[in-house]
């Protein structure tokens, strides 16, 4: 995983998980996460150099969904904007994997503004992921 060398601040998040050694092979082996410091609790992780923190807490939580681009959109959901070589990486890492996509990779808003490459999935503890990309990083927040 890389750090980040940017002007951006680096985000810290902690999520939800029903199973650590589920967690640590998915964002361990099938993501591709460095772990870094852990308890029995809680695993932290690097997210392209973001601090990003499974913590087993007992229980499934439920999502809602939202429609974009005639997709149901897991709502809540997170994830990073990667480049696009990262995203077809990340996907093909993924594919390899087995994983179950929510919403298959494919390109979303295609010759809009914000034109970007989208994936969806779940953790196996059902927390829903996006990982994006936009070829052009000015058109993040194009309206």
């Amino acid at each position: 995983m890389t750090t980040l060398n940017s002007h951006i601040p680096r985000f810290h998040l902690a999520v939800p998980v029903d199973d650590l050694d589920a967690a640590r092979r998915f964002y361990g082996s099938v993501i591709g996460c460095e772990q870094g410091r852990s308890a029995e609790t809680w695993i932290d992780w690097n997210l392209w150099g973001h601090q990003f923190v499974t913590h087993l807490v007992p229980g499934r939580r439920t999502s809602a969904r939202n429609q974009v681009d005639g997709h149901d959109v897991p709502v809540p959901h997170f994830g990073l904007l990667l480049t696009v070589p990262e995203f077809h990486e990340l996907a093909e890492r993924l594919r390899a994997a087995g994983t179950a996509f929510v919403i298959e990779p494919y390109l979303r808003f295609a010759g809009q503004p914000g034109e970007q490459w989208t994936m969806f999935l779940l953790d196996p503890a059902g927390n829903a992921l996006e990982f994006k990309a936009f070829a052009d990083d000015d058109q993040v927040f194009a309206r």
